[in-house]
């Protein structure tokens, strides 16, 4: 029943988005734009893209090297399976999922692997919002987006300084969170909690140095920006330009809105933000339309068919999405066990 939930308010958010745009276009003149385009462009967008994903690789080894050192090879089909499962299944799987792949190849706690996802996921926010505010005085867009990412910048520099702080003093919050859980938890309960709070600051201590935190944070720089080098790109095969500031606010904005629950492959979340934001710089919505499908299309496949590719490698299974997430629970509850 919950995951039930959570699927149909995914597609009611991806309907709700493709009902803000969809409307006002022209379909017929869509397809005219995207058949008009140079899709070589495509190509250099992709492998930059490429480049990009090692680049992801390496910043989450960076992450796991106090847990294991895992190598880059190894570690770039997991990656790959991820996005793979974030793009075709709902509820995010793909974070789950590899995950689970790699406590089966490299013995890692999952708690401890999904901390570190989390991590990752904060940091993303902090760079795409800097992207955005970098573009903001440039930018032709409404003010009540620009108090959205001020809300959304300040909640996520909480989240930051309180994982910091975590990592920083570790035991004044072992004692909040000593008598949090001795005030709140059952016993039998607690036994569990307790274990999976060890494997989830396990996963936190990437966060412990100044060095870590910078290396992180200019290592999710470059990854947005090689992913913004690709919205360029593609860009060349369409007949319009606009300053590389302009596609970093679009990057921005549009990440932002896909950590919003929606359908797989973030139908919906990902298009609607990306065309109003050209059509605020002037594009016309038809070709600004044409733009934003060609780019989602780019960025969705390629690394879909590769993690399709590592995951039949992997001899995973369709059911093995929802195993992993069951397994995952059983892995906590084995820890816990283990721990007793």
């Amino acid at each position: 029943m919950r995951r039930s939930v959570q699927l149909l308010i995914g597609v009611l958010v991806s309907l709700f988005f493709l009902y803000l745009v969809v409307p006002g276009l022209r379909l017929s003149e869509v397809w005219r734009t995207m058949g008009q385009a140079n899709y070589w462009w495509i190509v250099p967008g992709v492998a930059v893209y490429m480049v990009g994903l090692w680049a992801r690789t390496w910043r989450w080894h960076y992450m796991l090297r106090h847990l294991k050192r895992v190598d880059l090879v190894k570690l770039f089909p997991v990656v790959c399976i991820g996005y793979f499962g974030n793009n075709v299944y709902p509820f995010r799987a793909g974070e789950v999922i590899r995950a689970y792949v790699l406590r089966q190849r490299e013995g890692i706690s999952i708690s401890s692997c999904l901390a570190t996802v989390i991590v990752e996921r904060v940091f993303d926010g902090l760079v795409l919002l800097l992207f955005v505010f970098l573009a903001l005085p440039f930018a032709p867009i409404p003010s009540a987006l620009r108090q959205i990412v001020v809300i959304a910048t300040i909640l996520l520099l909480l989240v930051t300084a309180g994982f910091i702080w975590i990592t920083v003093r570790p035991r004044r919050f072992d004692k909040l969170y000593g008598w949090l859980a001795a005030h709140l938890l059952p016993p039998r309960i607690r036994v569990r909690t307790d274990e999976l709070y060890k494997r989830f600051m396990e996963g936190l201590g990437s966060l412990r140095s100044g060095r870590d935190l910078l290396m992180i944070f200019a290592t999710s720089i470059v990854v947005w920006l090689l992913e913004t080098v690709k919205y360029w790109f593609v860009m060349q095969a369409f007949s319009f330009s606009i300053r590389f500031l302009a596609l970093m606010l679009t990057n921005g904005i549009v990440n932002l809105v896909t950590m919003l629950p929606s359908a797989p492959g973030y139908i919906g979340t990902f298009d609607t933000p990306a065309i109003e934001t050209l059509v605020s710089f002037g594009i016309d919505a038809q070709l600004a339309a044409g733009y934003t499908l060609t780019l989602h299309a780019a960025l969705w496949a390629p690394v879909t068919l590769l993690g399709a590719y590592y995951f039949w490698r992997q001899q995973l299974r369709w059911n093995d999405f929802t195993k992993a997430q069951e397994q995952a629970n059983q892995a906590v509850q084995s820890e816990a066990v283990a721990a007793e």
